[in-house]
């Protein structure tokens, strides 16, 4: 099994990334080991791997740019092309079930936009777009427009959820496969606090609940799902950050483990893991814990596949952190193992296995 790690690079971001890092990684020990770096690539920020393991998108930070790569036998990659996202700054993407379209959430330009993933696994050119649109946040820095910032599709595959950060509003599309159109669902979106900057959401494997992390106000919102409708229904909002921190902080990304017991969250500025428990009837979380990252401004993790480690992206101390995961109390133990890379922002497992 490979992981491959996402940065920024730019000097207008202070940043200190050099492309793409790809490791093969230990199964028993959670050790990274340096494997290829895909240089000469402007903020390779966020990346998808294909259902099949054999291809990688990722997008580019700040431009208007998605590109893809082939995955070989021995997990590096090799590029194949690039396309225009028609928006500026895409901040996210994700691969339609049936493996034929790129839903890509352009975060300056309020757009969210699919590309047709032909059989070569190149991009091909812009097929749909869709502008979310409401009533601006009160933040004044971080709320002048819309925002979106994350377009998974849900476990049924015929949903996308778009948080916007902007407008304090989580969208709900359906996804026609057939045409690479995204419509509104049903029950179009749901309104989150104002000033809160919903930013990821997290799926629970077994019940019909959805996660919000709100980045601008540090919560975490839980939503019972209807996957027909769309409709979102709030039913709980809850502080990721520790009572007694008094500084400043946002929140940046969410997990749902998969035995669906434990919710983690990421607080930069209190740079911690925060750990939530998940009641099995309802869904609705207790803090638990936070755990410090050993580094400074976590803006991604990610858990091993098989759950038995946390990956956790310092950005601004260029460093991803190894916890180990204990499986009755969602707590996490430094490992030792620790890999210094420049400006790490994503991370995904996939290639073939080790």
């Amino acid at each position: 099994m490979f992981i491959y790690v996402g940065c920024r690079t730019t000097r207008e971001r202070n940043a200190r990334g050099n492309g793409i890092n790809v490791y093969s990684v230990d199964s028993q020990t959670g050790q990274l080991s340096h494997v290829q770096l895909v240089d000469g690539l402007v903020n390779p920020s966020f990346l998808a791997i294909s259902k099949q393991q054999n291809f990688l998108y990722c997008v580019h930070g700040d431009t208007d740019q998605a590109s893809a790569f082939s995955i070989s036998a021995d997990g590096t990659l090799t590029y194949l092309n690039s396309q225009n996202t028609h928006g500026h700054n895409p901040a996210h993407l994700a691969i339609s079930p049936d493996g034929g379209f790129l839903v890509v959430s352009n975060h300056y330009s309020g757009s969210v936009v699919v590309l047709p993933i032909l059989a070569s696994g190149e991009l091909g050119e812009l097929c749909d777009q869709v502008l979310t649109e409401g009533p601006i946040g009160p933040h004044r820095v971080e709320q002048k427009g819309s925002k979106p910032h994350f377009n998974p599709f849900d476990p049924s595959g015929k949903l996308v959820v778009v948080p916007d950060k902007g407008l304090d509003r989580i969208f709900t599309y359906r996804f026609d496969s057939q045409l690479g159109k995204l419509l509104p669902a049903a029950c179009p979106f749901v309104a989150t606090r104002k000033g809160a900057g919903p930013r990821h959401v997290a799926f629970h494997p077994g019940l019909p609940v959805v996660y919000s992390v709100n980045e601008l106000d540090s919560t975490v919102g839980t939503y019972r799902f209807n996957s027909e409708s769309g409709e979102l229904l709030p039913q709980q909002v809850i502080s990721a950050l520790p009572d007694s921190f008094t500084g400043d902080s946002t929140a940046a990304e969410i997990e749902v483990d998969g035995a669906g017991r434990f919710l983690y969250a990421s607080n930069r500025g209190n740079d911690s893991i925060a750990i939530f428990s998940i009641d099995p009837q309802t869904g609705w979380l207790t803090f638990v814990s936070a755990t410090p990252t050993k580094g400074r401004t976590p803006r991604f993790f990610a858990l091993s596949p098989d759950g038995q480690f946390m990956y956790v992206a310092n950005e601004d101390s260029d460093t991803i952190v190894v916890f180990s995961v204990d499986p009755a109390t969602g707590g996490l133990t430094p490992t030792g193992n620790l890999i210094k890379t420049g400006s790490p922002v994503c991370m995904v497992f996939g290639g073939p296995r080790t």
